[in-house]
């Protein structure tokens, strides 16, 4: 048994680069995130090699701060933990050959993490900080909604000899619930990430103003259980997985661009993009970019400077964008979310009801939208089932999650092999 049970996280799969000292994966000592927003939102995306670059700069002062933060060294350690995937590839491999470098030099294991376990632990960190009375046990098993920019998946997570299992319920079959949110955004001349501008717009409009609906999916029969040609359904055939827990929002991502082209909707979006000018971070962000950290260097060098971005100009506080929405716009974006939000719910109950379990979890960046947090509690409430999320810090990209999936590892002496590498399509579960 490690004496202090001190695991150094290093996440990098996206556009964040974070890192994070998490003690016996229930006491967060560190969590330290730098922030890409302000490189990609002029793209209204994340352009991935602009955020491997991004993490080069950024992954030594990161580390250097959540050890100076957490008031440890690495001699103090007994084990760094790193995503694995899934992922983008670049991104992937900053953080996996830190963290391979360190772990030799320091002679500490190694383990791999995959990211969608990381979130699912980031809702068991935050359980594990609350009293005895207000907390679930971990010996009881859960239904996982994983909700983010690049991920949308049910999976039922059950507790296995100090470790979890955990098996595919549903996923999406296209886009993410959080790329729906930055692309409508990006349509109404939001900026990104869209899913802060969309929820803080939500609060001004009408929910049922457009009825948007989602209809049945139902099995592709000509496939054979094969996996679609679509991005997002590389793994696990689809004739394994119950329709009903099947989710898809590229419909109404375009019924979205319907509705703007019919009611005229784009002059204004167009005009919005204008008048506005880029701002450091969306609403609610707090993470520091890499520039403010101690020992950063300066900006990177290359030709990618010189590069003209898109003409995407996001607004910089919610009044800024309120006030160039009309009506008509604000009803939309509060009709969008409660859709999505809807279906989101819909599924997951479904899947909990099916599968007969009273806890369920949600996590990923989404899971920080204020509808979802009080549409599920509410649901969840009703049906007498118990419903946890994470902090809003812990939803969003994060190491203190990849620090804490890390701990059962470590006691099960799950180590990484010499040769780990990026798997930017790395699935979890059966």
């Amino acid at each position: 048994m490690p004496a202090r049970g001190l695991i150094l996280g290093i996440e990098s799969s996206c556009d964040e680069t974070a890192a994070a000292v998490v003690q016996r994966g229930s006491r967060t000592l560190s969590s330290v995130v730098a922030s890409q927003i302000a490189t990609h939102a002029r793209y209204g995306g994340v352009v991935p090699e602009l955020a491997s670059r991004e993490h080069l700069r950024a992954i030594v002062p990161v580390v250097r701060a959540a050890l100076a933060q957490a008031n440890v060294t690495l001699a103090d350690l007994d084990a760094i933990a790193v995503t694995s995937g899934p992922g983008l590839a670049g991104a992937l491999l900053v953080g996996i050959t830190y963290a391979k470098a360190l772990a030799f030099a320091q002679n500490l294991p190694l383990i791999a993490v995959n990211h969608l376990e990381g979130h699912i632990h980031a809702v068991l960190l935050n359980e594990r900080s609350l009293p005895d009375g207000q907390r679930s046990p971990d010996s009881e098993p859960a239904l996982a909604l994983v909700v983010s920019g690049g991920h949308t998946h049910l999976y039922l997570a059950r507790p296995a000899n100090g470790s979890w299992t955990y098996t595919l319920v549903g996923r999406t079959l296209d886009d993410a619930a959080g790329e729906a949110f930055d692309k409508v955004a990006k349509l109404l001349g939001l900026g990104y990430p869209g899913g802060p501008w969309i929820d803080s717009l939500a609060l001004h409009g009408n929910p049922h103003a457009v009825p948007f609906s989602f209809s049945q999916i139902k099995p592709k029969l000509h496939l054979a259980g094969k996996p679609p040609r679509t991005k997002a359904a590389r793994t696990v055939p689809i004739a394994n997985l119950d329709p009903r827990f099947l989710f898809s929002f590229s419909g109404i991502k375009t019924a979205v661009l319907r509705y703007v082209q019919l009611h005229n909707l784009r002059p204004e979006a167009e005009s919005r993009r204008d008048a506005l000018f880029t701002g450091p971070a969306a609403p609610g962000n707090s993470n520091r970019s890499v520039n403010s950290l101690p020992g950063a260097p300066g900006p990177a060098s290359g030709t990618w400077e010189s590069k003209k971005p898109t003409t995407h100009k996001p607004p910089t506080t919610q009044a800024d964008a309120l006030a160039l929405c009309s009506p008509q716009t604000l009803d939309l974006i509060a009709s969008f979310q409660h859709a999505v939000v809807g279906d989101l719910m819909k599924k997951t109950f479904a899947a909990a009801e099916s599968l007969a379990v009273r806890r369920i979890l949600i996590t990923g960046g989404v899971a920080a939208n204020r509808e979802l947090r009080l549409r599920f509690t509410a649901e969840a409430a009703r049906r007498n089932l118990r419903v946890a999320f994470p902090t809003l810090a812990l939803s969003t990209d994060n190491a203190a999650m990849i620090a804490a999936a890390a701990w059962p590892k470590l006691q099960s002496h799950d180590f990484a092999p010499t040769n780990l590498s990026a798997s930017p399509s790395l699935a979890l579960g059966l």
